[in-house]
């Protein structure tokens, strides 16, 4: 196993049953959930209102875990410029629901939001965005998956567990979402949405 990164997101749905999808950057980007990077001491639930929040500008409910998702690193030789193996990724994957009728916030620039419905995903989807939808429309909670980059290699193993799904709140100490960090995408590991980390040689 490589480096590992934790990482929370969420299917979330609106009031009609849709799936809400950010698609960050421009050209060919493929659409994923929404979510982001743990800080630290930093529970899963609490990052993930945090996040989202920051993402999308909408205020959610957590109803309950799908599942945690490993999201393997590579089993091909690296491409030239590459500074190292892309890390491991643990994702909490959590259902979720809409708060509110609007967003309480406009999302920062970079991340187009768009609702879909489940039947209905767009071609261009991690393969984590497609296993979490499928398992959580599914009634699934409790997955353990693996699920690889690769958009023809997911894991479609059926899930190593699973429990009645239960609807759970969150306190009042983890609705708070904390200062929201302005940045497109801000704390959206690039793993997560398909993309390759940029080189670190090359950052400022």
């Amino acid at each position: 196993m490589s480096a590992l990164t934790w990482a929370v997101a969420a299917v979330v749905t609106d009031d009609a049953g849709r799936v809400l999808l950010c698609r960050q950057g421009r050209g060919q980007r493929r659409y994923a959930l929404p979510g982001g990077r743990l800080r630290p001491a930093e529970g899963p639930a609490r990052a993930a209102l945090r996040d989202i929040r920051a993402e999308t500008g909408w205020e959610i409910d957590l109803v309950d875990l799908v599942g945690v998702y490993h999201l393997g690193g590579p089993t091909t030789p690296l491409r030239a410029g590459r500074a190292g193996p892309l890390p491991d990724i643990l994702v909490h994957v959590f259902r979720a629901r809409v708060a509110e009728g609007r967003p309480s916030a406009d999302p920062p620039p970079g991340c187009r939001l768009s609702w879909h419905t489940p039947g209905a995903l767009p071609e261009a989807v991690t393969p984590l965005t497609r296993a979490a939808v499928t398992d959580a429309l599914a009634g699934r909670s409790g997955v353990l998956r693996n699920v690889s980059r690769s958009p023809d290699t997911a894991d479609t193993a059926p899930p190593v567990a699973t429990r009645p799904s239960g609807e759970t709140r969150p306190t009042g100490e983890d609705r708070q979402t904390g200062d929201r960090d302005g940045r497109p995408g801000a704390g959206q590991p690039p793993e997560q949405r398909g993309e390759a980390p940029a080189d670190p040689s090359l950052l400022p």
